[in-house]
């Protein structure tokens, strides 16, 4: 079978040209080709074309082969660069390979020519996978140092949320449905509810968010969101799904795969504005070692795809290499946070999966989940039984542990409204010193994870030597490493995240005091 190859040849003499051609043929080769022997005819060649390799002669008429190569270094195309002449000087062969020339020949010796192109092709391949790994390998870097910047900024704004939304509601508890100021007290109510979104999109993002997994069959996530799904994009998009039967299990948050649907549709609809087809597949797939070395971050093995295609506007390079990052959007002003692609990327990445974008203007995109294929049988759901309304009220004392002042007051207030006695302390070395003045039982032990110092898992482990009785409650803007393991709670942890409104307080602390005893937290 004829090899194809696109050739530019610098050259001035037809004859010359014929016989390079002739040589390529002889040897299996199907070149398409153009000839060009002046400067301005080799630029716009190489603006216009897309070539394998270029071949020059070195002397011509008003343009040498020094001055094609300062061109080709110029447009910065890596395709290899062979200098083909009827006579090369051992000083014009050293100074042109100096100069970046892939090889040089006779054209006398052209039998060589085919297999030095062959050579060139190969070893310019590497050094494009090479740099596309290198290049995909950086941007994965960024995106964990703008992951563990979004991170810390969330903590620190669910810190505030958790007073602005706290003090809101006791404040409309208090006020009259009539008040004038009842409406004003909602909106900042409103407000957080909004901001508080946004940091959970925050903590997907950057992988610090707490998340339930459970081992799903991927098609019936697909199959349970088909209507709403429907309803997102609209009649004038045409939904198609393609769901391989058998299909392999994957262990992730069934919520959070949801979520990741949805974004990737709603991003799909918007780009096509004129109506189009979303078609959204399934199939079990192998990665081997050359997927995972051209693409950094993957493990070889079997997993599980999830790709959604739109046929909508498409998107160059430049976006691509963007897509991910948090508030970057191609939308218009007031249209869209930017975190619906971010959010996706953290919660592919929490669920030791990859994803990755396919895309050309006006050829639409398709976006490529991997998610490792687990051999675990499908956890069920047990049917929920009647909720009951807990008794909030207690008389038990409390130790609040809590660096932020106005978490601190707010906790504390609460609580003390609900009958508990409260012992406060700024952060875990006086939190220590207050239970160690304290001569009677603290039955709960309220803590903050990140706090200077000493962190609320260490504060608890301190305090189970000399009050084994006392429980634990840990409060935290984000997922600590200090009490999850890539997002997911250990194991006889209570949890609550900020921000939490006085209700969610109470009743969670009324849960832990009243759940039958379990183990204490473990050391790792």
């Amino acid at each position: 079978m004829a090899k194809p190859l696109r050739v530019l040849l610098v050259e001035d003499s037809e004859n010359d040209a014929m016989l390079v051609l002739g040589e390529l043929r002889a040897d299996g080769f199907e070149p398409a080709w153009e000839r060009v022997e002046t400067a301005g005819d080799m630029g716009a060649a190489l603006d216009g074309g897309s070539w394998d390799v270029i071949l020059s002669d070195v002397q011509m008429p008003g343009f040498s082969g020094f001055e094609a190569l300062s061109l080709w270094k110029q447009s910065g195309i890596d395709i290899p660069f062979i200098i083909v002449s009827g006579t090369v000087g051992e000083d014009v062969a050293v100074r042109a390979m100096k100069q970046g020339a892939s090889d040089y020949l006779l054209k006398g010796q052209l039998r060589r020519l085919p297999a030095a192109i062959e050579r060139e092709l190969r070893e310019a391949a590497d050094r494009r996978e090479r740099r596309n790994v290198e290049e995909q390998l950086r941007h994965l870097q960024k995106l964990d140092s703008i992951g563990r910047l979004a991170g810390g900024v969330a903590h620190d704004f669910n810190n505030l949320l958790s007073a602005i939304i706290g003090f809101a509601d006791l404040t409309l508890d208090g006020l009259h449905k009539d008040d004038p100021f009842r409406s004003y007290v909602e909106e900042i109510r409103r407000a957080g509810d909004r901001a508080a979104a946004l940091t959970r999109q925050l903590l997907a993002f950057s992988r610090k968010q707490l998340v339930v997994p459970k081992v799903l069959d991927l098609n019936s996530i697909v199959g349970g969101m088909d209507r709403l799904l429907r309803r997102v994009i609209g009649e004038d998009v045409d939904l198609v799904t393609s769901l391989a039967p058998g299909l392999g299990r994957v262990k992730a948050d069934p919520g959070q795969i949801e979520q990741v649907l949805m974004n990737l549709a709603t991003n799909a609809r918007d780009a096509m504005p004129k109506g189009g087809r979303l078609t959204i597949e399934t199939a079990d797939v192998d990665l081997d070692e050359a997927y995972a070395r051209r693409h950094g971050a993957v493990r070889p093995g079997p997993h599980v795809m999830l790709a959604v295609t739109d046929t909508g506007c498409g998107m160059d390079q430049e976006t691509q290499s963007h897509l991910f990052e948090p508030f970057f959007t191609t939308k218009g002003e007031g249209h869209g946070t930017g975190l619906g692609l971010a959010t996706a990327y953290g919660i592919v990445k929490q669920s030791a999966g990859n994803i990755w974008v396919y895309s050309e203007p006006g050829r639409g995109a398709t976006f490529k989940i991997y998610l490792p294929r687990v051999d675990a049988p499908l956890d069920t759901q047990a049917p929920a039984g009647a909720p009951s309304r807990p008794l909030l009220q207690g008389s038990e004392t409390i130790l609040v542990a809590e660096d932020e002042p106005q978490v601190r007051h707010l906790t504390c207030h609460v609580l003390k409204m609900h009958g508990y006695t409260v012992l406060e302390a700024r952060h875990g070395g006086e939190a220590v010193a207050v239970a160690e003045a304290h001569r009677d039982v603290i039955h709960l032990l309220l803590s903050d994870v990140v706090m200077p110092e000493m962190d609320g898992r260490e504060l608890a482990e301190r305090l189970a030597v000399s009050r084994p009785e006392t429980r634990v409650l840990f409060l935290s803007g984000y997922a600590s490493n200090a009490i999850v393991h890539h997002g997911v709670l250990d194991a006889g942890i209570a949890f609550l995240q900020k921000p939490f409104t006085p209700a969610a307080l109470a009743g969670k602390v009324r849960e832990v005091l009243d759940a039958p005893a379990g183990e204490r937290p473990r050391k790792r």
